[in-house]
């Protein structure tokens, strides 16, 4: 553990711009990661329910 430890230290930790950096990714990454995700399961529950799924009746094809 304490090798697993040093390592996480020297790669993160040791400057403070890294460390940031990693923050600011890893606050993005999980941010799409849950976006993504509580739309599907919006989407799931409102299915039916929404312009996209109904559009088709009372829009008419132009040409």
């Amino acid at each position: 553990m304490n090798i697993a430890n040093s390592t996480l230290y020297n790669t993160l930790l040791r400057k403070n711009y890294v460390f940031v950096g990693a923050v600011f990714v890893g606050a993005f990454g999980f941010e799409m990661f849950f976006d993504t995700r509580m739309n599907k399961v919006w989407d799931s529950i409102n299915r039916g329910r929404q312009w996209k799924d109904i559009r088709s009746k009372y829009v008419e094809d132009e040409e």
